[in-house]
């Protein structure tokens, strides 16, 4: 069992969302705030790896010039947007 002093401003929080029926205990609160946490932090982790990635990669000198990156969406972009107007 875990036990913890939240000061008492989180403590009246926790009360006021069992309190008005929002979560059944104040468990449910710090179970619910522990969920997002772990959420938050396996996004943080998977960022973290993409930035890893990309940085070897430019290491690597797997990259291309921004201008061909730019030019290739422009391209993309237009034709889709022509499509729209095809269409429409």
């Amino acid at each position: 069992m875990i036990s913890a002093d939240l000061g008492k401003q989180l403590e009246s929080y926790i009360q006021q969302l069992v309190e008005t029926g929002r979560y059944g205990s104040k468990s449910e609160v710090l179970r619910e705030g522990v969920r997002l946490i772990q959420d938050r932090e396996a996004k943080l982790a998977a960022l973290d790896a993409s930035i890893k990635r990309g940085v070897a990669d430019a290491d690597a000198g797997r990259t291309r010039p921004a201008s061909d990156v730019f030019d290739r969406l422009e391209a993309k972009y237009r034709g889709m947007s022509e499509r729209d107007e095809t269409s429409a």
